[in-house]
């Protein structure tokens, strides 16, 4: 057999095989012994924040959901499975038939969390569970980590808008989703047409250099620019000399010149002659866009400058240093036995190291002060105590296999404005430290 005519086509959305080969053969020896269908409980969560992080930004639950709904074993894929003899034939018939039936709470898109946080938990039996776990840590672990970064650049910027344009510095699958994560973690808008597309974030964008390099004078290309966009469009002014462009930009757009983008050079020196120069023509409205290779830090050090917006690429959609969250998808309870309503028993890997987990199915709350600031992450596997009743972190995603936990992208990006906001205030300082409150196990 051909195994090239065995390819997944591209426009089929299975997310079957975004997983690993070993999920495949746990499974057929779990349904060889008779365990696959006992009922069982993972949890997603993560042992500690990246090193110097004071909260972590939960984003790609909608994505996951997604990927729980298309992941299906069609007959391309089943037939990659059989040639490649990476399960038997009572496997694959098994698979053919796959649907997941069960339950999923997590914490909803746009939260914080902190280390110890049940940030999903998965519940059904065995054999349709554990297939989830790579496709769910693949999704969560990188949109979680573009949120945080997006998140810190947003206290950064303050009341500045944030545009996403690192599609050009990354996978082109991973460009869209870390687009959708920056959106959430606080950007307003991106330079990718499939993110704006696929997911309604608005998508901004006018020049590069090569198209003042392509015209026989920067007046020319200023000139086509204007005339086609408008003079509310935003010039790149420093292909040449910063001063000079500037000027030949207000002499051919007039006042009424949208914006300047700033892409090189020293740029909060050369933010605030800009800004003067800009004044001095009568365009006291133009702003000034910069980028060039920024993060959270570079962004703080502009505070003071006259910038109206930011564009940031490499640093954003790798996570600004920490491209992953590190998240684990463990077993943490299990069905007694294998008869109907066996009563679950908390299940836990002990080992050397600090990779030891602790089982038993949880909840999380975050007790609050009087004030309303959060000042603890409670965990606990019992009953909820009394005072954490109406702040619980887990909500309802998926129920019987049915998705129930689908929302709008903005009211994830809305809930982390607000999840952010009541966290103490040195959550929100750029310098190292460990996690901005406490995680308790009750």
């Amino acid at each position: 057999m051909n195994t090239a005519d065995l390819r997944l086509p591209v426009d089929v959305p299975s997310t079957a095989l975004f997983t690993d080969h070993y999920e495949l053969t746990m499974l057929q020896a779990a349904l060889g012994a008779g365990t696959a269908g006992r009922r069982s409980v993972f949890e997603v969560f993560t042992r500690q924040l990246p090193a110097g992080r004071r909260y972590g930004v939960v984003a790609g639950t909608g994505r996951v959901l997604d990927a729980v709904e298309n992941f299906r074993f069609d007959e391309g894929v089943l037939g990659f499975l059989r040639s490649h003899r990476v399960v038997d034939e009572p496997t694959l018939e098994w698979l053919a038939g796959y649907r997941f039936s069960g339950d999923i709470w997590g914490y909803p898109e746009g939260e914080v969390y902190f280390p110890g946080s049940p940030v999903l938990r998965v519940e059904g039996t065995f054999a349709e569970a554990v297939l989830l776990e790579t496709v769910i840590l693949s999704i969560l672990n990188h949109d979680s980590a573009v949120a945080a970064a997006a998140s810190r650049m947003a206290v950064a910027a303050g009341s500045r808008p944030l545009i996403e344009m690192g599609a050009r510095r990354t996978h082109e699958l991973a460009a869209v989703a870390a687009s959708r994560a920056a959106y959430v973690g606080g950007f307003t808008s991106t330079s990718d047409l499939a993110a704006g597309f696929r997911y309604g974030i608005p998508t901004v964008g006018t020049s590069a250099h090569a198209f003042t390099l392509l015209h026989d004078s920067e007046r020319d290309a200023f000139t086509a620019q204007v005339d086609s966009l408008g003079r509310g469009t935003t010039l790149l002014v420093d292909t040449y000399d910063v001063a000079e462009a500037v000027r030949m930009a207000v002499e051919i757009a007039g006042p009424e010149l949208g914006a300047v983008r700033i892409d090189s050079g020293d740029l909060l020196l050369v933010a605030h002659r800009v800004r003067q120069q800009l004044d001095d023509l009568g365009a006291k409205n133009t702003k000034i866009v910069v980028t060039s290779d920024l993060d959270e830090y570079a962004i703080a050090s502009l505070a003071a400058a006259p910038v109206d917006a930011y564009g940031v690429g490499t640093q954003l959609v790798t996570g600004s240093g920490h491209p992953t969250c590190s998240m684990v998808y463990k077993l943490v309870a299990r069905a007694e036995s294998d008869a109907p309503g066996s009563p679950l028993v908390p299940v836990a890997k002990k080992a050397l190291g600090g990779k030891t987990s602790i089982g038993g199915r949880k909840w999380a709350a975050r007790r609050r002060d009087e004030d309303g600031v959060a000042e603890a992450e409670v965990v606990g596997t019992g009953e909820l105590p009394p005072e954490l009743a109406g702040h619980e972190l887990l909500v309802e995603l998926v129920r019987g296999g049915e998705i129930t936990g689908r929302e709008p992208l903005d009211a994830a990006r809305d809930r982390h404005v607000a999840a952010r906001g009541n966290l103490p205030l040195s959550a929100m300082q750029l310098s190292r430290g460990e996690a901005v409150i406490l995680t308790e196990y009750a």
